[in-house]
């Protein structure tokens, strides 16, 4: 795993952390008990089989 060599500055620390970007998770409709719900895409399997109840 690389190591870094120099402690890195607090503005550069900041700086990079700022780049990051949290994507609210793809939703998508699905059809459960004959009501339509929307559930994060890799879990629709899941609510599917049943292993997941949807949130009313």
């Amino acid at each position: 795993m690389a190591v870094p060599k120099r402690k890195m500055s607090r503005s550069n620390t900041r700086h990079r952390r700022a780049q990051w970007k949290a994507t609210p998770p793809d939703l998508v409709p699905v059809v459960i008990d004959g009501r339509e719900h929307r559930v994060p895409r890799p879990l629709v399997r899941a609510y599917q089989r049943g292993l997941l109840r949807p949130a009313d």
